[in-house]
C-alpha cells in the first residue's frame, strides 16, 4: 500500500497508509494530519494545502499544471522550488511521498 510521510516545520514526521487515487490532501484530512487546513477542499482555489515535496520525490511527480502554478503564488509560505499543492498530487500504486508542511498555511 502507497505511504505519504509529512514532516511538519518542527521536524515532526508521521506516515500514513494512502489509497491509489486519492490525493496527498485528502489522505492528510482523513488522517488528522496537522499542518495542511484544505479550506477549498481540493477544488485548487486557495493554497492552504501547500508543501514542500522531497527532492527525490518530485522526479516521481507529473509536472505542474498552470492553475497551480498561478495558485503558489498566493501560498501563506514562501514558495521554492519544490512547493506543491497536495490537493493536485494524486496516490499511485507504489507511491512512497515525503512532504513537509510549511510554518503556517493562512
Amino acid at each position: 500500500m502507497p505511504q505519504v510521510t509529512y514532516t511538519d516545520h518542527t521536524g515532526a514526521s508521521r506516515t500514513v497508509a494512502a489509497n491509489v487515487g486519492d490525493s496527498v490532501m485528502e489522505t492528510a484530512v482523513r488522517n488528522g494530519v496537522p499542518g495542511i487546513v484544505a479550506e477549498c477542499g481540493g477544488s485548487l482555489s486557495c493554497a492552504t494545502c501547500h508543501v514542500y515535496v522531497d527532492q527525490d520525490g518530485l522526479a516521481s511527480l507529473p509536472p505542474m499544471e498552470e492553475m497551480e502554478d498561478e495558485m503558489l503564488w498566493g501560498a501563506a509560505e514562501d514558495r521554492q522550488d519544490n512547493s506543491r499543492l497536495s490537493c493536485q498530487l494524486k496516490v499511485t500504486d507504489g507511491c512512497d511521498l515525503h512532504v513537509t508542511t510549511p510554518t503556517t498555511q493562512v
